[in-house]
């Protein structure tokens, strides 16, 4: 699967409380990636909760690619402009951009096996 939505992050300011409600209001569970990032099982599309101080400011569709440096060539192609240059994270390697419309999205690839 390339060039699909396959994942949602959602800032928080309370990490805990923002698990606790999903957990409560939809029976999701979440894995704990440190202090500041939570995935979240369950969900029907992969996501998580991020508290970091330099999280998104918006909920944020995330894009999974085959080749970050093609996809990056064509989200500015097409107007896109990039917000945060590519960055390792530990599932591997994203950008973050912002469509003409000013959705901020982000591209991933995965770390290589």
């Amino acid at each position: 699967m390339t060039d699909k939505i396959d994942y949602i992050e959602f800032p928080s300011t309370d990490r805990a409380a923002t698990i606790g409600f999903f957990r409560a209001a939809f029976g999701w569970g979440a894995t704990s990636y440190g202090p500041d990032y939570d995935a979240i099982d369950d969900a029907g599309i992969d996501g998580g909760v991020d508290q970091a101080l330099d999280k998104v400011g918006a909920t944020m569709a995330i894009v999974r690619t085959d080749d970050i440096d093609d996809a990056e060539r064509r989200v500015i192609a097409a107007g896109g402009v990039i917000t945060k240059a590519q960055f390792d994270f530990p599932g591997g390697r994203r950008f973050h951009f912002r469509e003409p419309g000013g959705n901020e999205l982000a591209v991933w690839i995965a770390r290589a096996e």
